[in-house]
C-alpha cells in the first residue's frame, strides 16, 4: 500500500479540476474530508465523491463534520439537524435514534462512508468558548456515554463508520484550539474519572478515534507544550495499550493554530505517526500534501506498516454508497425538518444557528 494512505486530505472546490484530480490520482490519499466550500448542491455534491472514488485505487474514506447544529456541513443544501446540546436538553433517547438514523440515510445518498463525531466531550460550560458550545451530548461522563452511544449505534446500523472526538477531551479547554493549543492540568486520576470514562465505555462500539490539539500535561510532563495528537503517550499508551482500542485513529486537522504555532509541518507529519495515529489530516493547506508524502518516508517502517494494516482492516467494512435519488434526499431533508421540530418545537425551529461574533473556525471550515 502506498503511503498516501495514510493521508486525509480537504478537496479545494465543488469541482474535480484536471490539476487536482492529476494530483490526488498520483497520491493515492487514503480519504478525503469535505467542507462548506465543497457544497453547492446535491448533485454536485454527489458527483464531487463519485469523482474522487473513482480516481482512488483502493476505496477511500469519504468524511464530513455532520453532528447537528452548526457542526453541520449539509445545512448547506438542506435542513439543519438539531444540535447535541439540544437533543440532550430535549432528553428523549428516540429523538437521538432519529437523528443518528436520519444522519446515516443522508451520508450513504451523497457517498460519504465516514462521519466525524459523535464528539464525546463533556460540557463543563455551556457558554465557554472552546469551540465545543452546543456539540456536547453531556454535563457528565454517564450522560455523554448514554447520548452519544444512541446516536453512534443508530449512525452505525445505517452502514457509517463512526470517530470519537476529541480524545483523551477538550471539554476543560480554556481556548479554542483553532487558533491556539490549550493546557488541560487535570490529573491521570481526574482524567480516569471524567474525560475518559465516555471512551472507556464506547469503544468497542466506534470504528475510530481522533485525537485533539491539547497538551495534557499529565501525561507529557517533560515535553513542554506538546499536543495529545504528537504524543506517544497518549495515542499509543493510552488509547491502544491502556484502553485496549485497535481501530483507526486520526488526528484532528493538523492546519489548526495549535499545531501551526508550537511545531513544524515535518514535525506535525512524523510525530503524529509515530505517536499512534493512522491517519494524518490536512483540511486547507492543499499544497502541502505532496510534502506531507514525503515527510512520511522518514518514519521507521514498522510504525508505518502498523497503520498501513489498521487502515486497510478498517476499509474492509466501508460499503459502497446509496444510488443518489433527489426524491430520496428530499424526503430525508423534510423528516430532519420534522426531527428538528420534535426536538425544538415549532418557533425555535425556525430559528437556525447564527454567527455570534466569538464563533470558532469550526464553522467556517
Amino acid at each position: 500500500m502506498s503511503l498516501g494512505q495514510l493521508l486525509l486530505t480537504g478537496v479545494p472546490g465543488p469541482v474535480l479540476d484536471a490539476e487536482t484530480a492529476a494530483r490526488f490520482k498520483k497520491l493515492q490519499p487514503g480519504g478525503f474530508i469535505l467542507f462548506g466550500r465543497n457544497i453547492q448542491s446535491p448533485e454536485q455534491l454527489r458527483k464531487l465523491i463519485d469523482d474522487l472514488r473513482d480516481l482512488s485505487d483502493i476505496e477511500p474514506f469519504i468524511t464530513i463534520d455532520q453532528e447537528g447544529g452548526r457542526v453541520s456541513r449539509l445545512r448547506l443544501i438542506g435542513e439543519e439537524p438539531p444540535n447535541a446540546q439540544q437533543l440532550r436538553d430535549k432528553g428523549d433517547p428516540a429523538l437521538i435514534k432519529w437523528h443518528g438514523r436520519l444522519t446515516g440515510e443522508l451520508l450513504r445518498l451523497f457517498g460519504f462512508n465516514l462521519d466525524l463525531c459523535p464528539v464525546l466531550d463533556i460540557s463543563y460550560d455551556d457558554a465557554a468558548d472552546n469551540s465545543l458550545k452546543g456539540r456536547c451530548w453531556g454535563r457528565d461522563p454517564q450522560q455523554v456515554i448514554s447520548n452519544a452511544g444512541v446516536f453512534n449505534r443508530a449512525l452505525r446500523k445505517e452502514g457509517i463508520l463512526s470517530c470519537a472526538k476529541h480524545f483523551p477531551g477538550y471539554g476543560p479547554a480554556e481556548c479554542d484550539p483553532h487558533e491556539f493549543l490549550p493546557v488541560i492540568r487535570k490529573s491521570r486520576r481526574e482524567m480516569e474519572l471524567s474525560e475518559l470514562l465516555p471512551y472507556s465505555a464506547l469503544l468497542p462500539e466506534l470504528d475510530s478515534v481522533m485525537t485533539c490539539h491539547s497538551n495534557y500535561t499529565a501525561y507529557d510532563p517533560d515535553r513542554g507544550r506538546w499536543p495529545a495528537s504528537l504524543s506517544h503517550n497518549i495515542c499509543t499508551k493510552l488509547l491502544r495499550d491502556q484502553l485496549g482500542f485497535e481501530g483507526l485513529a486520526m488526528t484532528d486537522d493538523l492546519d489548526m493554530g495549535a499545531i501551526l504555532n508550537e511545531v513544524t509541518f515535518e514535525q506535525a507529519i512524523q510525530e503524529a505517526v509515530r505517536a499512534g495515529n493512522d491517519l494524518v489530516m490536512i483540511c486547507h493547506r492543499l499544497e502541502m500534501v505532496e510534502l506531507a508524502r514525503q515527510h512520511l518516508e522518514g518514519v521507521e517502517h514498522p510504525v508505518l506498516h502498523d497503520a498501513l494494516v489498521r487502515i486497510e482492516k478498517t476499509k474492509k467494512r466501508l460499503r459502497a454508497p446509496d444510488a443518489f435519488r433527489l426524491d430520496r434526499f428530499t424526503a430525508i431533508n423534510r423528516e430532519i425538518w420534522d426531527l428538528r421540530v420534535a426536538t425544538l418545537g415549532e418557533e425555535r425551529a425556525k430559528i437556525l444557528s447564527v454567527e455570534d461574533g466569538k464563533r470558532s473556525p469550526v464553522e467556517l471550515y
